[in-house]
């Protein structure tokens, strides 16, 4: 598995990492079981805290740094590559700021002296992907180290650079030994350090079959995994949503990150044949005017995506909609420039039995569903192996809850396209995976939540037999 920089911009490697031995990897391990058994589990919540927003604060220091590794090594519009960082650092203070309450113990109803204890359960693994490289590695960082554990972390092999200054910025915070490592490991040490009995958890960002891979092995196991994988969100227009505010917005969910989004709005649902050729029309005049160009030019607005499998995996996807009978209203190819760049691509007449139907088209690439009725509109919507997010449109919210409340996702938003911030859950269901990140809820994924019953002096033993 080979670790490097190539500029998808250009298509030029500009850079190359040596992979880790085994017997570096196993260091890894140790070093990391160490600092969490007698250093990092046993700090107080207020100095992990102080490590973590020094690091928040590290990474708006070093934004440009930053954000330019980001576009230079996923090809990321450099304002979009900005935000990341800022959003990575809100992430990494949200959890500094509220972990000791998080982690303080809960009293039970009803039952005198019996709490539960929110406790670390040792050295975690993540394997993370490339389409957000300091975001995806800041939702686990944030929560996994103010709650105690220690983090080993394989990032995606295109995005070494990006890896490597993470890891640094928690190593400059004060961060000791241990407590953060990246590792350029291949997929037999990834599956190595799965089987390792100090390892207790592993969270994973990234394809099915990959996660497929991990979660049977961890499962095997019997360790914690919190999958975090593909989708295909709906984003639906009732017949009241405003036009051009819904327009923009679908334009947004779906090219933000070049479309290369688990998140993105990748399949628009329009009611009514009349509305659905007015957004038609919209949408791909608004793909269209999309302007390709340098990433780190302001004025560009269509990337390039990651890699040249990317593309060609891409452009293959558009011919075989086309073939099974799918209309390319803009768009469909290359566009004639060095780099990995697609054409900003509008498809619709996708009928039932064409293969993106239900397939995740992960690039610049929007499809376009007309219906007759809010029931055929939900109906398209749920008819895909994922369930991780998607939007409703509509002037009457009420209406736009009860439509939401028939969406099988793990999120869904009214009047704004699926999106992230620190107080918000992500995750999804069905194939898009398991398990939730940001938020409280992803702060008790890989914890262990300890009962503590205190009984008076001299108390009897039961009356009933015990359970388990």
């Amino acid at each position: 598995m080979p670790y490097q920089t190539t500029n998808p911009a250009t298509g030029e490697t500009v850079a190359a990492f040596e992979q880790l031995s085994d017997a570096a990897i196993a260091e890894v391990i140790d070093v990391a079981q160490a600092c969490y058994e007698t250093d990092w589990r046993n700090r107080p919540v207020a100095d992990r805290a102080h490590v973590v927003r020094t690091a928040a604060k590290l990474m708006r220091d070093r934004q440009e740094v930053i954000a330019g590794l980001l576009t230079l090594e996923m090809g990321k519009l450099i304002a979009e590559a900005r935000a990341e960082v800022g959003l990575s650092a809100d992430i990494l203070d949200y959890y500094a700021d509220r972990a000791e309450a998080y982690l303080a113990p809960a009293p039970i109803p009803g039952v005198a002296d019996a709490t539960v204890e929110t406790l670390p359960l040792g050295v975690i693994l993540a394997v993370e992907p490339w389409n957000f490289p300091f975001y995806q590695l800041a939702r686990v960082a944030g929560p996994q180290l103010m709650i105690g554990n220690v983090l080993i972390v394989k990032h995606a092999s295109n995005v070494p650079q990006s890896a490597l200054a993470f890891a640094k910025i928690v190593d400059d915070a004060g961060a000791p030994k241990g407590v953060y490592t990246n590792v350029f490991a291949s997929t037999d040490q990834v599956a190595h350090l799965i089987d390792d009995v100090r390892v207790r958890g592993v969270t994973v960002t990234g394809s099915e079959r990959a996660a497929a891979a991990v979660a049977e092995r961890a499962g095997g196991a019997l360790k914690k995994s919190v999958m975090e994988l593909g989708g295909s969100d709906p984003l639906i227009v009732l017949e009241d949503a405003p036009v051009e505010p819904t327009l923009a917005n679908a334009i947004w969910g779906r090219m933000n990150n070049t479309g290369q989004s688990c998140v993105a709005a990748k399949r628009v649902i329009v009611v009514g044949a009349e509305r659905g050729k007015l957004f038609l029309d919209g949408l791909a005049a608004r793909m269209s005017a999309l302007r390709p160009g340098d990433p780190l030019d302001p004025e560009t607005t269509l990337g390039p995506v990651s890699s040249e499998s990317a593309m060609t995996g891409l452009i293959e996807q558009i011919a075989t909609a086309r073939s099974a009978g799918a209309r390319v209203v803009t768009g469909g190819g290359r566009v004639d420039r060095p780099g990995f760049y697609v054409e900003a691509t509008v498809l619709t007449d996708i009928s039932e039995s064409n293969p993106i139907y239900t397939q995740e088209l992960f690039g610049p690439v929007l499809s376009v569903y007309v219906v007759d009725s809010e029931e055929e509109a939900i109906k398209v919507a749920n008819a895909t192996p994922f369930g991780l997010g998607g939007s409703v449109f509509t002037a009457d919210l009420e209406r736009g809850r009860k439509v939401a409340r028939r969406i099988d996702s793990g999120m869904v938003f009214v009047n704004h396209p699926t999106w992230t911030s620190p107080e918000l859950p992500f995750g999804g269901i069905k194939n898009s995976g398991y398990g939730r990140e940001l938020s409280e809820l992803g702060f008790g994924e890989f914890v262990n939540r300890r009962l503590v019953d205190v009984s008076p002096v001299g108390s009897p033993p039961p009356l009933v037999s015990q359970g388990g």
